[in-house]
């Protein structure tokens, strides 16, 4: 019987796996499961099955300890994207505002790079990443309860517009509701699509530190935002830093980890007029925070926010007060 037809019959049961007391409902379930009108209502709703034997599915997916037994599909990517360069940013649902400024940074920029940026869809992180990824690229959305609902509701609108040109995945079929234990079944796909997992903000218990883990288990490669000692949104991510996780303190350690040439992608970079005027102003001689207001005419907390995002770009770098420009 087709892996289709566990899926479903598990959500039907409210079962993940089966059980010997359950062969026996499985097998009358099997007998009568038309999987050809089950895919075409699936059709009907937007939704398609990639099964994990078909050739289409994901390989880096395919080849964790505990792959999933398909993948349930929505949007107008195609499966190809899944497959392709991938970065899953993740971090703490009541992120700081740091942690979001930086989670938009790094997923837009990747985004532009032509990296696919993969999240959770939950509130915090999560959300800023997709919504980075959106201004520049396409973003993929892996879902903790059925390809049909939208959790958290408030994402509904978000999931919408990932849709637009990527991707929102699930391992569970329509109907099945949120329950605290998919949640870190889903951080496995969140990780094994991707070839690098960057964790921005993580208290010491964490979702984002299961995805983490999950990906160090299957050996790849995970990057983490350093942040203040004294704050608990920085716990998690200094800890991964202390056992060996690679420092992302700007886009250019994220996309050097991925492969991607951070210069090459600086190069083809168009900033907004903002950035682009602070970005002139140091690319020839270093100046301070005044000087780049005096300079650019932009007050001082415009000025103070485009020098962090182009901190964080990678194109600014500061030392004893003054900025310069990294590249031109």
């Amino acid at each position: 019987m087709s892996d289709l037809a566990v899926v479903a019959f598990a959500a039907e049961t409210g079962s993940h796996l089966l059980r010997a007391p359950r062969e026996q409902r499985f097998a009358k379930f099997a007998a009568t499961f038309d999987e050809r009108a089950y895919r075409a209502r699936l059709a009907e709703n937007g939704i398609g099955w990639l099964a994990r034997d078909d050739p289409a599915f994901p390989a880096r997916l395919r080849a964790i300890h505990d792959p999933p037994l398909g993948l349930f599909l929505r949007g107008n990517g195609g499966t190809d994207l899944l497959d392709g360069v991938i970065v899953s940013i993740v971090g703490a649902r009541a992120c700081s505002s740091y942690g979001e400024e930086v989670a938009t940074s790094f997923a837009r920029a990747a985004a532009r790079a032509g990296v696919v940026v993969v999240s959770g869809l939950a509130r915090g992180v999560d959300a800023a990443a997709h919504r980075g990824a959106l201004e520049e690229g396409i973003t993929v959305a892996v879902l903790g309860c059925g390809i049909d609902r939208d959790y958290p509701s408030s994402h509904a609108a978000l999931a919408v517009r990932i849709g637009e040109r990527g991707l929102v995945v699930s391992e569970y079929p329509p109907g099945v509701e949120p329950a605290p234990w998919r949640f870190p079944a889903r951080n496995r796909i969140v990780a094994g699509l991707a070839t690098v997992t960057v964790v921005v903000e993580a208290r010491e218990r964490s979702g984002a530190l299961i995805t983490a883990d999950l990906a160090l288990e299957e050996g790849r490669e995970v990057l983490a935002v350093p942040g203040e000692i004294t704050s608990a949104l920085s716990h998690g991510t200094n800890a991964l830093l202390r056992i060996g996780a690679t420092p992302a303190t700007c886009v250019a350690d994220v996309l050097d980890a991925l492969g991607v040439d951070p210069a090459a992608a600086a190069a083809t970079t168009e900033l907004e007029p903002r950035l682009a005027a602070v970005h002139a102003a140091v690319v020839d001689a270093a100046a301070t925070a005044d000087d780049l207001v005096r300079r650019t005419g932009l007050d001082a907390a415009q000025v103070a926010a485009a020098l962090a995002e182009l901190e964080l770009l990678g194109l600014v770098a500061q030392a004893d007060g003054r900025y310069r420009g990294v590249m031109s």
